[in-house]
């Protein structure tokens, strides 16, 4: 897993990636023919856990462009973006920047959950997926999908099939069934020949609707 060699925005790789794609290409004719478009793209990680995590609070459900203000703003508020700073903030100061009020009591919520050490993020290298789930979606405002997306994108854990993305499924419809509706039912078997890298898998799949790759 290498890093990115400037120390302002380290990048993060996953190191199993050449791999996932050798296998995916002898499994699957949609992956065999994907890949290949997308030369030598690949998941990315970057930041820690609680920035990643506050950034997806902030951008729920209002567009990138307004997010990315609303960050901007947000992030200036504290010295260091940790969550003991964001629990001193003022919540007038947190509304000032762009926030709901809903949105504000999910960032003091996360930052209450690491702070206090309810979420054992030093630990999740060696936790399953679904536990690692379970001590995100106990957090207010992250819900099973923002917990995978942070598996995939922050964590790049390689199996992850995140079957309530409509990206996802719109996808397969798209390179599996010509355009025919999609159930969860048919991602997972669709998925079948995908394992153990779901979340590469899905990643291409994603890139076959939007060739700019997604920055969690």
């Amino acid at each position: 897993m290498p890093a990115s060699k400037n120390p302002a925005v380290q990048i993060f790789t996953p190191d199993y990636w050449e791999e996932a794609c050798k296998h995916l290409s002898k499994k699957d004719r949609v992956m065999k023919r994907l890949i290949p478009k997308f030369g030598d793209a690949c998941l990315e990680s970057r930041g820690d856990a609680f920035t990643t995590l506050a950034r997806s609070i902030v951008g729920q459900q209002i567009s990138v462009k307004a997010a990315q203000t609303v960050w901007d703003k947000f992030a200036l508020l504290p010295r260091k973006l940790t969550p003991a700073n964001v629990l001193k903030l003022k919540v007038d100061d947190m509304r000032g920047a762009g926030l709901s009020a809903r949105k504000v009591e999910y960032l003091v919520d996360l930052a209450i959950h690491f702070d206090s050490g309810a979420v054992h993020v030093d630990a999740w290298k060696d936790m399953a997926d679904e536990l690692i789930i379970d001590e995100l979606v106990a957090i207010r405002g992250i819900g099973r999908w923002t917990a995978e997306m942070f598996l995939i994108f922050h964590l790049m854990r390689p199996n992850v099939l995140p079957v309530d993305d409509l990206g996802l499924l719109n996808g397969i419809s798209v390179n599996y069934f010509s355009g025919d509706p999609v159930s969860r039912s048919d991602a997972r078997d669709v998925a079948v020949a995908w394992a153990p890298y779901c979340s590469v898998a899905t990643w291409y799949i994603w890139r076959s609707l939007d060739p700019v790759p997604v920055a969690y």
